[in-house]
């Protein structure tokens, strides 16, 4: 079977790749050094001391051969010898200790960076998930970050020194002898050429480079993710097929660009080379005419040895400051991002709540101009139960993000207890609302920890009181280690029923006095149903709670039912009135009981547990044909 696979293209944002140099860049991430500037003077002074150290080594050698030896003053060799010593031990010791408080300055200040990327990333709004790539995302915190480390690290202070080192050699040569400082300078201009040549090429090289290694990364972000859906259709060998033609095309990126970057440095010692030849053809002659000393020709080879050290590492930190520089204006991008909901400057804490909550003529939207929700109201008073029924993509998990205020409206207005909740903070909100999602989500740690999640002091007899409350206690004690049991990523070790069980008591082990049920009990077996289903109505009773109804059997008891089409709530009432008016709901529910009575535990939104769709849906109300994006549900 033949396999075509679309090459995806990185975000336009990831081939950035903007200036080796970039004066806000340096500047932002030096407020993350501030701190550290008495431990980077430090590396400075090891910086000049080196660079003097090693600067010395050739004129302590001069000395010794135009002085000590041509005079045979032994004294004078032997301190010349120690001199030349000493200068590479301070050499030595001197780039430990840069080398060891940059890596420490460069560490802390990324910690921080790090600290600080994370503390905005969770109160970032949820818009910005919904438009931006976890792997990517990632990527900032990781690829982006651990360039700049480079940067910090080893590439400020080196490309320092390599520009002391410069200077200090063209100041040497030159007071030796002029003329022929100048001769061997003459090649400046060609590495120059060279230099830009090479810059210019590599630049798109590592371009395409950054690309590859992001198609990479996405594909195996993407395959380790839904491993279970590639093994459950057996696509092992397909999806290799798939990795090999990403992979082989970032083979060749990669080959292309090593073999362009492998041909610069036998071009600069050809350079070097030729600088060589030219010292000893032109300084010799000097030497035999007596306008130069053995001991002078020796320094200069030694100082023009060293001279395209320096620049070779220039030309090799090329690409990394480029990597750096695109990869903080990434970061520095991600920080300037605002979270899109916001506490007022007046923002105030929301007092204890009763639960009385108000919808009035709501409209939301997560894309500007496509409404999800229009003209919403309702009316909860505390200690109701209110269902959400409806199609997927109708609007339900639409009313009760934007009632947590994970999105703010575009019209309209919602309070609980009269206070509007966007007056109020944000966490004062969230603190009195439970949420348990259809999916749960555990973290790992062990079974405790996930408990407490809800509420950090709780006590022990807290927690087992809320694991009772849902009929779980029964079964954390029947394990080895109780509530230490370690859950792994994700509760993969326990049922998916054991898992919304375990999100039930993290969520009402805060005693919230609203309480949100965001098809809690979809993917729960109908046993395991039986057995929440009275400790729900329990801890139900008293506070306001939203149910979006996945089986409509399990919210015949609730005060207000709901029903949702297309942004729009089309019908309202109590379970025994919405079966009198044989509407919308009527048919749903009917349908659904049809199934229950031929032993199928029938979703009517979207087919049988077993994946069977149904026959025919009913269908609802028309309403305005306005096009609906997928995030509604």
């Amino acid at each position: 079977m033949s396999v075509q696979v679309t090459r995806r293209a990185a975000p336009a944002d990831d081939e950035v790749f903007g200036k080796a140099y970039d004066s806000r860049i340096v500047a932002r991430t030096w407020e993350y050094v501030r701190p550290f500037r008495l431990h980077m003077g430090w590396a400075i002074a090891l910086m000049v001391t080196i660079a003097c150290a090693n600067l010395a080594g050739p004129f302590l050698i001069k000395l010794a051969i135009d002085e000590a030896i041509a005079s045979g003053n032994v004294g004078l060799l032997t301190l010349t010898a120690l001199g030349y010593v000493l200068s590479a031990l301070i050499v030595w010791l001197g780039t430990f200790g840069q080398s060891y408080i940059m890596s420490w300055v460069g560490q802390s200040a990324l910690f921080n960076m790090r600290r600080q990327l994370f503390t905005h990333l969770q109160r970032l709004s949820f818009n910005y998930y919904d438009n931006m790539e976890t792997g990517r995302i990632i990527s900032r915190m990781t690829g982006d970050v651990n360039a700049l480390n480079e940067f910090l690290t080893s590439g400020v202070v080196a490309i320092a020194s390599d520009f002391f080192v410069l200077i200090g050699i063209v100041v040497l040569i030159l007071a030796i002898n002029w003329r022929l400082g100048l001769l061997t300078l003459s090649v400046v201009p060609v590495i120059a050429v060279a230099t830009h040549i090479y810059r210019s090429r590599s630049r798109q090289l590592y371009r395409d480079v950054r690309t590859q290694n992001a198609i990479v990364t996405g594909h195996l972000a993407e395959n380790i993710s839904g491993v279970r859906v590639v093994q459950a259709f057996a696509r092992e060998d397909v999806n290799l097929q798939n990795f090999d033609k990403v992979n082989r095309a970032n083979l060749q990126t990669l080959l292309k660009a090593s073999a362009f970057s492998s041909a610069f440095n036998p071009i600069t010692v050809l350079i070097s080379t030729l600088a060589t030849v030219l010292i000893i053809w032109y300084g010799g002659q000097k030497v035999l005419q007596g306008v130069l000393t053995v001991g002078e020709l020796y320094a200069f080879l030694a100082y023009v040895g060293r001279f395209f050290e320096p620049i070779n590492d220039l030309s090799s930190k090329y690409n990394s400051m480029q990597a750096a520089m695109a990869g903080g204006e990434r970061v520095f991008e991600l920080l300037d991002t605002p979270p899109a909901v916001q506490n007022k400057p007046s923002a105030y804490e929301l007092p204890p709540i009763r639960g009385h909550v108000v919808f009035e003529d709501v409209i939301f939207e997560y894309v500007p101009g496509r409404p999800v929700l229009r003209g919403i109201s309702l009316a909860a008073k505390p200690g109701e139960v209110v269902a959400l029924v409806g199609h997927t993509g109708a609007g339900k998990s639409s009313i009760i993000s934007i009632l947590l205020r994970f999105y703010d409206t575009k019209g309209g207005s919602i309070t609980i207890d009269g206070h509007d909740i966007r007056d109020v903070t944000t966490d004062s909100l969230r603190r009195q609302v439970g949420l348990v999602l259809q999916e749960p989500f555990l973290f790992s740690g062990n079974i405790r920890d996930n408990i407490l999640y809800g509420k950090l002091d709780a006590s022990e007899e807290e927690v087992i009181a809320a694991a009772k409350a849902v009929n779980l206690h029964d079964f954390i004690e029947s394990l080895p280690f109780g509530y230490d049991t370690e859950v792994n990523e994700r509760g993969t070790t326990l049922s998916q029923g054991q898992r919304q069980l375990l999100s039930f008591a993290r969520a009402l082990i805060a005693d919230p006095r609203i309480l949100i049920l965001d098809e809690a009990t979809s993917s729960v077996d109908t046993t395991t149903e039986k057995l929440i289903q009275k400790a729900l109505e329990t801890l139900m009773r008293g506070r306001t709670s939203f149910v979006i109804a996945h089986r409509l059997s399990t919210i015949k008891a609730a005060d207000q039912i709901l029903v949702l089409s297309q942004g729009e709530i089309i019908e309202r009432g109590t379970h025994t009135e919405l079966l009198g008016q044989e509407g919308y709901y009527y048919n749903l529910y009917s349908m659904q009981f049809r199934y229950q009575e031929l032993g199928l535990a029938h979703n009517v939104f979207g087919g049988d547990e077993d994946g069977a769709p149904p026959a025919s849906l009913p269908t609802a109300p028309a309403a305005p044909a306005t096009p609906t994006p997928a995030p509604a549900q």
